[in-house]
């Protein structure tokens, strides 16, 4: 795919690559090197070079030394980390939310979609107080990404559920209930987390 020229700049291929390793068009264990991207982009290798490093540095590629990148392929213990930590930030952000962020509204009623699944958790962990929290969820954005993405191609979870889901998330926060909102949050990413395992799991006994 070749971008407009205006937009070809290590940013915009990266921000199309995103989309491609979020959407399983670049599935977990694919390799992304230099000058199969700058094929793809119609751009120079410095230029891909640099637009694939963001990505590394955002944990949607990883590097190994002398190697190229590839798409991570996320183990059980990959997997139970994240959501961990993930579940210790977002609880603690949601709790601490004065209101419903609109960015948070907006990505819900945007519809089901990897894209809005992750704006809308985005949105919740920026509408808090404390921009420590928020550079805390944005270290670990870039895997998490990956395994929403994961989740949708793969359809671990209904549309419906998870759309339920964020619903109650944004009901507690409107009501003025922090502990819900907290336990929902909580609860929905460990949803997410289990139905990821089991996949995983399933991956190992038939790979």
């Amino acid at each position: 795919m070749n971008l407009d020229t205006v937009a070809v700049r290590p940013d915009a291929i990266a921000e199309q690559l995103r989309a491609d390793i979020i959407a399983q068009r670049d599935a977990p264990g694919s390799t992304i090197t230099e000058s199969a991207v700058a094929l793809r982009f119609g751009v120079a290798r410095p230029t891909a070079r640099l637009a694939i490093e963001k990505l590394v540095a955002e944990g949607l590629l990883r590097r190994e030394a002398h190697q190229a990148a590839r798409v991570p392929v996320l183990g059980r213990d990959d997997i139970l980390d994240l959501f961990g930590s993930r579940a210790i930030i977002e609880s603690a952000a949601v709790a601490a939310l004065a209101s419903v962020p609109a960015d948070a509204v907006a990505a819900h009623r945007a519809g089901d979609s990897a894209a809005n699944d992750i704006a809308f958790h985005r949105a919740l962990v920026a509408g808090q107080s404390s921009p420590r929290l928020a550079r805390m969820h944005e270290l670990l954005l870039g895997e998490i990404e990956l395994c929403i993405g994961q989740v949708h191609a793969e359809q671990l979870l209904t549309a419906a559920d998870v759309t339920a889901q964020h619903q109650r998330i944004l009901d507690a926060i409107a009501g003025g209930d922090p502990d819900a909102a907290a336990r929902l949050t909580r609860k929905h990413i460990e949803l997410a987390r289990d139905a990821l395992l089991n996949h995983a799991d399933k991956r190992t006994t038939h790979g």
